[in-house]
């Protein structure tokens, strides 16, 4: 019997790699698939590993109809066996009724992964919408680690080096190299990271990610939602100021355990207590 499937994790915990594998698995035995994502770090249509590995894919836009997208090809004399959504918490909750339809009238496998919540510890419309139908979820295992060594469990905002807990649900922004982690969530890869998620209230999804520049808070062409065209970050709270000509501010991502989210403590801001600490010995 065919399955509705949702595979999550943190940023950095190898849910795009899964969904290779996954594919892969299948295909060999015979299976054929569709792969979909949005707003991967390689590009318009692609899903890529930070392992090195990158496959074709079709991208998810806001009026995708998967229902549609799977009636073509079958119209077309090409079997649909399975079909692999990474990135789904920027799906609509709409998207992922399809989803669950296609399971039960068509019997496709289908195998979603993304994250659960945002940088504010608030569900995705889609992630919410998946836990609700879902036939099974799985919480990846490979795990995504806080500054400190223990698992990390939230994904964490900073703006010019101080975490945030407001502002739009979608921000371009890098993941650090140093203290945090090159994941999925709210920033997507060290190399061209973009920011978290889904717009916010109201229903609508969110536009992926765009091309993510230290510094750089413009909406990526086509791909973030909810964004102030040419807009500036506020440093306090994420919000874009339209036609200011200051220094853009610098959004970046990281993993935290709960602790340490909750307290606002990141690597950065655990660097800099520390190093107080030991002037007082000096």
């Amino acid at each position: 019997m065919a399955e509705l499937v949702f595979f999550t994790g943190t940023m950095d915990s190898g849910k795009s790699t899964l969904a290779l594998q996954t594919d892969h698995n299948y295909t060999a035995r015979g299976r054929r698939g569709l792969i979909f994502t949005r707003g991967d770090r390689a590009g318009a249509a692609r899903l890529s590993s930070r392992l090195g590995l990158e496959v074709n894919a079709r991208e998810v836009f806001d009026h995708t109809d998967f229902w549609a997208e799977v009636g073509a090809e079958r119209r077309a004399g090409r079997a649909v066996d399975h079909l692999v959504c990474d990135e789904a918490q920027f799906y609509s909750p709409y998207q992922v009724e399809q989803l669950a339809r296609l399971v039960d009238e068509t019997e496709i496998d289908v195998f979603a992964f993304g994250i659960t919540t945002d940088f504010r510890t608030r569900l995705f419309p889609g992630s919410a919408r998946l836990f609700e139908l879902a036939d099974r979820i799985e919480v990846l295992q490979v795990q995504s680690l806080c500054w400190c060594g223990a698992r990390a469990t939230h994904n964490a905002r900073t703006v010019d080096g101080v975490m945030v807990t407001e502002g739009d649900q979608v921000v371009i922004g890098d993941t650090a190299d140093d203290g945090g982690t090159d994941g999925d969530a709210d920033g997507r890869g060290t190399n061209g990271a973009t920011g978290a998620g889904n717009t916010d209230d109201g229903g609508a999804d969110g536009h992926g990610r765009g091309a993510g520049r230290t510094g750089d808070s413009t909406a990526g062409s086509g791909t973030m939602a909810d964004e102030a065209s040419g807009g500036r970050m506020d440093g306090g709270n994420g919000a874009p100021h339209g036609g200011s000509t200051g220094p853009a501010a610098v959004v970046a991502y990281e993993v935290l355990c709960r602790r340490h989210h909750m307290r606002r403590m990141t690597a950065a801001t655990a660097r800099r207590h520390s190093t107080a600490s030991d002037s007082l010995w000096n």
